[in-house]
């Protein structure tokens, strides 16, 4: 496998140098920012990401001040007492998208996340206290306790959450293959996962550095050369 330093080192001399590839790194996550986080922000997210899945994030974005209130800020105790008619009102209203199977992964979602809070205290407790040394185990989870939060829906919510993990775009798996990392174009077999956890705890020990830093990095050590604050991952 190729080094993670000669990966940076790439990145470096793509993006101007040392201090420039550092400007576009996010910071270290924070865990007493989990254990603080409110359950009904997790549902937003969740519901956000389901949202954004093959539609423009920018129309989402856009609209999301209005998802709020359709969604009674998401607030996972009063949506899940909320009768059919609530839910099926949303697939007319047009303060929304109304795609029936997204609007309804709400429903099953604010069950999902009122469940981890009765078990950990809360889902942000529950996220600070999984270890990113597996998070194919969570994101697996997610996939299985979850609705629609699977493949990079589940990893890009990690992220928005500020859990510390990767995310498996296009560049960060060119640049694991680049390394010499013997997975799929497009992984996500149980093996092909387990290679990919692998290889990152093996750079986070050698590098002291957070997943999602690492993460970051083969982003932008490989692939187009994207304009600064344009989206890597």
């Amino acid at each position: 496998m190729t080094g993670f330093e000669t990966i940076r080192a790439r990145a470096e001399a793509r993006k101007g140098g040392v201090a420039a590839l550092a400007a576009l790194l996010p910071s270290s996550p924070d865990r007493e920012a989990l254990l603080s986080l409110g359950d009904d922000r997790v549902l937003a997210e969740m519901a956000k990401r389901v949202f954004c899945a093959g539609f423009s994030w920018r129309v989402i974005d856009s609209k999301w001040p209005d998802f709020e209130a359709a969604f009674l800020s998401f607030d996972p105790t009063a949506l899940v007492f909320q009768l059919d008619t609530f839910w099926d009102a949303l697939t007319a209203d047009t303060r929304i998208v109304r795609n029936g199977a997204k609007i309804m992964s709400v429903r099953h979602n604010a069950h999902f996340v009122s469940q981890i809070a009765e078990e950990h205290g809360s889902f942000g407790r529950f996220l600070a206290a999984w270890p990113a040394v597996d998070e194919i185990g969570l994101l697996s989870l997610l996939t299985k306790r979850g609705s629609r939060l699977g493949g990079n829906s589940g990893q890009m919510l990690l992220r928005f959450l500020g859990w510390d993990g990767f995310v498996l775009s296009t560049d960060v798996v060119m640049c694991l293959r680049d390394a010499g990392l013997d997975i799929a174009p497009e992984p996500k077999s149980k093996g092909d996962m387990a290679k990919i956890q692998q290889q990152f705890n093996a750079w986070a020990s050698d590098t002291g550095m957070s997943y999602t830093q690492i993460s970051r990095i083969c982003a932008l050590s490989i692939g187009e050369n994207r304009a600064d604050g344009e989206r890597y991952e």
